[in-house]
């Protein structure tokens, strides 16, 4: 998987589609990104002691990464891998700059 936490990243399918944000969790066994405050859905929690009130709390759920582009210099970009010296690297496809 590409696309590793704190990339800043555009989402280019389903209902936050082109909304931008950074990305806080990857899940690369799933292969999945989950993306601050975006893909939210409402959770709803309970009163944990008594007295205390339940509450609807929003939280961020995972998407697919094929739903997501990485943003390099504000436009979304291709990931290719590229070995320069001993390292191993992200490049975007088009400009061939590293990441």
């Amino acid at each position: 998987m590409k696309i590793k936490k704190g990339d800043k990243v555009i989402v280019i399918a389903g209902k936050d589609k082109g909304k931008t944000g950074k990305v806080t969790k990857a899940i690369p066994t799933e292969s999945k990104v989950v993306v601050e405050g975006l893909n939210l859905l409402k959770k709803h929690r309970k009163a944990r002691r008594s007295g205390e009130k339940g509450q609807i709390v929003e939280v961020s759920m995972p998407l697919h990464v094929s739903n997501v582009a990485i943003l390099v210099d504000g436009k979304p970009a291709r990931i290719g891998m590229k070995v320069i010296g001993d390292k191993k690297v992200r490049v975007d496809k088009k400009t061939n700059k590293a990441i």
